[in-house]
């Protein structure tokens, strides 16, 4: 029987099956855990920035690169990693913007910005969120969203704060993953797992609000008509494969930084997260190689600003 059901299900064991976010606040955590820890959003990546940046971005660091390329930066551009975690993107761009130009890290995660700033280079490192960027109207001539946009809860009012700062003529590029990443194989085993600890609607339920536009982003046709609505020209959209060779430790400890990695180790609290832990692994053990190659099918537009 699943530990967690959604309210009006009749009982479930542990904490409350409340969702986080209700009326009647996220639900308790048992065990001791870190002092502070249900305070924060579970959405944040500030608890998850360390085991992030060693499972995850060199993976996201392969599309930033190409993304970077694509939208071709040059030396003495102005550009804006929007989102920029642990800062994949703007240290590519760094390098092709050159000693004239200047790049710029925007996240809302404090925790991913020290890590960004600690690996040095030219960028600079702000805080702040995609709607009312503190930058003048059109400061920049380059914007790179790496997988950044399918979190937007209103990505129309995103998108027009980001093209605000986004200088005529200038060009903006994103990321998303596409359609496939759903019908991975270690994906669907680990979510497997997740489902014995909650049942689906919750999981869906804490996607959606973590990852409320993840669908819709997911089809290159459809985000090609969004960033056109938005003002974007000359889109050009186009699927590409990534393969990343990584121990299954490595990818376990990734997906836990994930949303749903995220909502669950807030949801079960430090006695059960550790199970579910424990379980995710044996899973992986009987059926997978200590080594494993993750294919993963990402989305790249680029479009420029008239």
């Amino acid at each position: 029987m699943r530990l967690f059901r959604r309210k009006g299900q009749g009982p479930s064991s542990g904490a409350a099956a409340s969702r986080p976010g209700s009326s009647s606040g996220p639900p308790p955590r048992s065990g001791s855990g870190s002092p502070g820890d249900d305070e924060r959003d579970w959405r944040s990546y500030d608890l998850v920035a360390q085991d992030y940046a060693r499972t995850q971005a060199s993976v996201l660091a392969l599309p930033a690169a190409d993304l970077v390329e694509l939208l071709q930066i040059g030396p003495g551009a102005r550009v804006l990693d929007l989102g920029t975690g642990t800062g994949a993107l703007a240290r590519a761009a760094e390098g092709r913007a050159d000693a004239e130009g200047l790049v710029v890290g925007v996240d809302p995660s404090v925790e991913m910005l020290r890590l960004a700033a600690t690996d040095g280079g030219g960028p600079l490192y702000a805080a702040g969120t995609a709607i009312d960027l503190p930058f003048r109207d059109g400061s920049f001539t380059h914007i790179g969203a790496n997988f950044v946009i399918m979190h937007f809860p209103k990505y129309d009012t995103a998108l027009f704060d980001i093209l605000r700062v986004l200088a005529r003529g200038g060009r903006m590029g994103v990321t998303t993953w596409g359609p496939s990443d759903a019908r991975d194989e270690f994906r669907a085993a680990w979510r497997a797992v997740a489902e014995e600890f909650a049942e689906p609607e919750i999981l869906a339920d804490a996607t959606a609000r973590a990852l409320p536009s993840e669908e819709l982003f997911s089809d290159k046709n459809r985000l090609k008509n969004v960033l056109h609505d938005a003002g974007l020209r000359d889109i050009w959209v186009e699927r590409r494969d990534y393969r990343v060779e990584m121990s299954t430790e490595d990818y376990l400890t990734g997906r836990e930084t994930t949303a749903l990695g995220r909502f669950l180790r807030q949801m079960l609290g430090k006695e059960l997260w550790d199970m579910f832990r424990r379980r995710t692994r044996e899973v992986f053990a009987d059926r997978f190689p200590q080594r494993i190659n993750d294919f993963r099918e990402v989305i790249l537009a680029v479009g420029h600003k008239p």
